[in-house]
């Protein structure tokens, strides 16, 4: 693909991609703001009361900055590296928590859907539907999702090239839904390790539709002889600062008040107390390219 194919997206179509994104989530705030937009919160709902001071801090410091905010939180852990590893705290508990959030707080929530079923349960309760990477080629599930209305986020595949996700984009469109967005995640590395090829970015984003970059999972380090898998959180901001300057639209960052006790992923989140200051560099990096973009 050309670049200045792939560039087109950057130069003409962000404003209006932004403008759809109120349209299809009215909670979303500071849409007009030019900056980025932030889908954040824990790997998993653990309970009422972290999801809560979570979403709260996180929207504070996004209200502040105006940054458009999406609180995640997966109701259900289906894919683990081992048997024993923890799952959830029950699918209508963790649901209801999403659902809950999002009203009191008045921001769009977003969680991760595994099988067919469970998109028209999700959908119930959030407004954006996440692909597992590992399922973004699942054509049953991503008809699901489609056919529920809802924005539906697919994850690029850890083994698939950015180019081939126009195909999992299709699969969505073709069901009348237009509200499909697509995330950046790694790319395989050997065996245990991921790397982020930005010139994945500006190629989905010539498909139309916004792109994300998950800044966290881009940095696990999977299959690792203990069950668990390993991370490199120290490198979070690194991703998200090349993410900005080639100018993705939107940041997907996994945090938690003490990540080193989350029941999941910990290895690879972002300090809750290290997100401010994180964002705050990152805005004034959005605010340096954008006269850029605008040429």
């Amino acid at each position: 693909m050309s670049t200045a194919r792939c560039s087109l997206y950057t130069f003409a179509g962000k404003n209006q991609h932004f403008m759809d994104l109120q349209n299809s989530l009215p909670r979303l705030k500071h849409t007009d703001s030019g900056n980025f937009f932030l889908i954040a919160g824990p790997c998993a709902i653990e309970g009422e009361q972290m999801a809560f001071d979570i979403a709260g801090r996180v929207h504070e410091i996004c209200d502040r900055l105006a940054i458009p905010y999406i609180f995640k939180g997966s109701y259900r852990k289906a894919n683990r590296s081992k048997r024993d590893s923890f799952t959830g705290i029950g699918d209508e508990r963790a649901l209801g928590i999403l659902k809950a959030v999002g009203e009191k707080m008045d921001v769009p929530v977003t969680t991760d859907i595994h099988t067919d079923p469970e998109a028209a349960l999700a959908a119930a309760f959030v407004d954006v539907l996440q692909i597992p990477a590992f399922l973004c080629r699942q054509s049953s599930l991503l008809t699901a999702a489609a056919q529920t209305g809802k924005v539906v986020n697919i994850k690029k595949g850890q083994f698939v090239s950015p180019e081939a996700m126009r195909f999992a984009r299709e699969k969505v469109l073709e069901e009348g839904n237009s509200r499909v967005w697509l995330t950046e995640r790694g790319t395989t590395f050997g065996y245990q390790d991921l790397i982020v090829d930005f010139r994945g970015i500006p190629v989905m984003q010539s498909f139309g539709g916004p792109v994300v970059l998950d800044c966290t999972h881009s940095l696990q380090q999977p299959n690792q002889s203990s069950g668990v898998t390993g991370g490199r959180p120290a490198l979070i901001e690194t991703i998200a600062r090349a993410g900005i300057a080639v100018g993705v639209d939107g940041l997907f960052i996994e945090t938690h008040p003490n990540p080193a006790e989350a029941k999941s992923d910990g290895a690879n989140m972002l300090p809750l107390d290290r997100l401010e200051a994180l964002l705050e560099r990152l805005v004034r990096i959005r605010q340096a390219i954008r006269p850029i973009e605008a040429r």
